[in-house]
């Protein structure tokens, strides 16, 4: 018999094909650096990276929605092969909708992981919501499934590996080596 808790994650990851990510507090720790010459700097975890890089292994799709707008993301993402990137997002559910229908994909194909207020309108809006251990409250609160981590220590790793367990393919794309 199938845990219930199993059950549950696979009929809710059965039909995500697309997961969109907040930047500052989700694939980083949230702290925003700036060194003596204003160089803004950035932590990713590379977990994350080898999670994502998993997840569109499996055929899926993985893009980024930020309202800060930094020339280190756009490396990362360059980096794992994500194209659908927006930044300098200032309403993120407009950008999100836009997103999800030019992959064709609808908001019920659609998880999102988010950690702070300019996330909620997003969360609210698609099939599975996901907020990260130490998101604001309130996030939380809209969130179907709370991650064990806190942003970028590996939680959008371990939302990934969570949904390609439940659909059942995890154990093939995480034999094969990828770079991260």
């Amino acid at each position: 018999m199938t845990h219930p808790a199993l059950a549950s994650d696979a009929s809710l990851a059965a039909k995500i094909k697309l997961i969109l990510s907040d930047v500052d507090g989700v694939l980083t720790n949230g702290q925003i650096i700036y060194d003596n010459s204003g160089v803004e700097t950035k932590a990713f975890h590379v977990r994350d990276g080898l999670g994502i890089k998993l997840w569109q292994r499996a055929g899926h799709q993985f893009g980024i929605l930020t309202s800060r707008n930094s020339q280190i993301v756009r490396m990362r993402a360059a980096e794992l092969g994500i194209e659908t990137v927006r930044q300098g997002i200032e309403s993120k559910w407009p950008a999100a909708a836009e997103m999800i229908e030019a992959l064709g994909l609808t908001p019920e194909q659609t998880c999102y992981i988010g950690d702070d207020l300019p996330d909620l309108s997003v969360l609210r809006r698609v099939a599975l919501p996901i907020a990260v251990a130490d998101a604001a409250a309130d996030v939380r609160a809209a969130a179907t499934w709370i991650t064990k981590a806190a942003g970028g220590e590996g939680a959008v790793r371990e939302v990934i590996e969570r949904l390609l367990r439940a659909q059942d393919v995890w154990e093939e794309v995480a034999s094969v080596k990828v770079n991260s």
